[in-house]
């Protein structure tokens, strides 16, 4: 697919969420069974009660893969910035850990992501946290005026994630640093999931190679870049997709192929400094 396609596809996919106001079966750990699924999803990846609490209703749509904010050791009064933003969820809970002096910022390039996020933040008074229409490969952001970048389960969407990290660089002050959470890939997968528009949207086919991913951030200038913690993407869920489960019965996958495709999918945490 051209990169435009992807971006269109996303966009169109998740503009649908934002309409329908959760995406349980999204970007996430299965949880279309749970009784509260946004709730269950989002407990699954690290956010506690208290976090779920704390947020206007409609603010976590359960489209993350980790808890960002949770190792980001955040300061009063510096300016964060949430690279794919969505309903504002991880903005909300920034703002209160940045207090009044800090400011945070949330682009997402859906506009009804944005609407969204903007009624949310009327819902919960939120003066210090700013949505702004845009992509993440072209950030609507000023050089070296944010301390801290983060981002949960976007960047593997992205069909050019080295100019997302050159991006990020660009527009973080020197000492400033990332923490995002992501989808990658252990080792390569079939082709004909990750040419599957479905398993795109689910943060599958976007992903990439643990290795290149990291390469990626090292590339454009970050230092200090580590791997905080690396969790298996819930194989239930990946085995339970209706996209996945058509893609191994057309193609006659195995079950000890399913099996291994699945155990491949890992959801990270990474850190990472711009020292200069």
């Amino acid at each position: 697919m051209k990169k435009s396609e992807v971006k269109k596809i996303v966009r169109a996919g998740y503009a649908e969420i934002a309409k329908k106001g959760n995406s349980c079966c999204s970007c996430g750990p299965s949880c279309c069974s749970s009784a509260d699924p946004v709730e269950s999803v989002s407990k699954q990846i690290g956010y506690s009660e208290e976090d779920l609490q704390a947020v206007p209703e409609g603010a976590n749509m359960g489209l993350g893969c980790g808890n960002p904010i949770a190792l980001a050791s955040l300061k009063e009064g510096e300016t964060v910035l949430d690279l794919g933003s969505g309903a504002g969820f991880d903005c909300f809970l920034a703002a209160s850990k940045v207090g009044k002096t800090g400011k945070v910022i949330g682009v997402d390039m859906t506009p009804e992501m944005i609407e969204k996020a903007r009624e949310n933040k009327q819902k919960g008074d939120y003066d210090n946290v700013e949505f702004r229409l845009g992509e993440i490969e072209n950030l609507p952001v000023a050089d070296n005026s944010v301390d801290i970048i983060i981002s949960n389960c976007v960047i593997n969407l992205s069909p050019e994630k080295s100019r997302v990290f050159q991006e990020a660089f660009r527009v973080l002050r020197p000492g400033g640093r990332i923490m995002v959470s992501d989808v990658v890939l252990l080792k390569a997968i079939p082709d004909a999931i990750m040419g599957s528009i479905e398993m795109y949207i689910s943060c599958i086919a976007g992903a990439s190679l643990k290795t290149d991913y990291i390469e990626m951030i090292e590339a454009v200038g970050f230092q200090n870049v580590s791997v905080v913690s690396e969790e298996p993407f819930s194989v239930e869920y990946i085995i339970s997709d209706p996209a996945f489960q058509a893609i191994v019965k057309n193609f006659g996958i195995s079950p000890e192929s399913t099996r291994d495709i699945a155990d491949s999918i890992v959801s990270v945490k990474v850190t990472a400094a711009k020292l200069s």
